[in-house]
């Protein structure tokens, strides 16, 4: 069973917009574990202008599923996983500015900072995920830094896929069984959608995870968050 990790970022994007605490974003991880999701996805940036470090602190205390915690390793973040250990921790090569997430490391350019970044989280026993495309060879640096995880960057396949499903795939089949071949887990995110997740995870079927958060939560203003979690699930059988 592939696993849907529901990120909740874009409920604090809303909470902050006005202000307060409505929609509170703790209630929000709770109701999604009581619907079904079997983790929770956090990217908290410095300039808080969605999850803030003081959410995720509280994010933590409270639930009972696994904690994903992505971001760009600068010092305020490093520290800030150490002290909170989640279950995993996502690296992303964007810079904290950025609006979202759009390429994967190069891992070979960065394979000494990730090497210790992987060894240090790993020591806290923190499963570690890196942010990656689909380059084999890429995948081939990733495994020697001692990963546990890649997570697959699947915006260009939600690009492709309407001109077909099968071309649009084909690369990020081939990526995930090299990935499963070095011994690394295999998560993917980004643009995955109702429409096009199905057909990705009946063709990976030895996925660990997918992180959804922009689609998904754009769902649940037309079908509610409970109902959006069951037929995101449904796609993942």
């Amino acid at each position: 069973m592939i696993k849907l990790s529901v990120n909740i970022n874009k409920i604090a994007t809303l909470r902050n917009a006005r202000g307060g605490n409505i929609p509170d974003v703790k209630q929000v991880a709770l109701d999604c574990e009581s619907f079904g999701a079997e983790g929770i996805t956090i990217h908290p940036r410095p300039d808080g202008r969605h999850i803030r470090y003081s959410d995720v602190y509280a994010i933590k205390s409270v639930i009972r599923t696994e904690l994903n915690i992505e971001g760009y390793p600068e010092p305020s973040f490093i520290d800030l996983i150490q002290k909170v250990r989640p279950a995993q921790v996502t690296l992303v090569p964007d810079a904290p500015e950025a609006i979202t997430s759009n390429k994967g490391w190069d891992v070979e350019a960065n394979f000494d900072q990730l090497v210790r970044l992987v060894e240090l989280f790993q020591s806290g026993m923190i499963r570690t995920s890196l942010f990656v495309d689909t380059d084999l060879h890429t995948i081939d640096w990733a495994s020697k830094t001692g990963t546990d995880r890649i997570e697959l960057y699947t915006g260009p396949y939600a690009e492709n896929f309407e001109q077909g499903k099968k071309e649009a795939v084909a690369p990020f089949r081939q990526a995930a069984f090299h990935a499963k071949q070095c011994g690394l887990g295999v998560n993917a995110g980004h643009d995955l959608n109702l429409a096009n997740l199905a057909w990705f995870a009946s063709e990976i079927r030895w996925l660990d995870e997918v992180s959804i958060g922009h689609a998904l939560i754009s769902d649940a203003l037309y079908y509610g968050l409970e109902k959006t979690i069951a037929m995101y699930k449904a796609c993942l059988i």
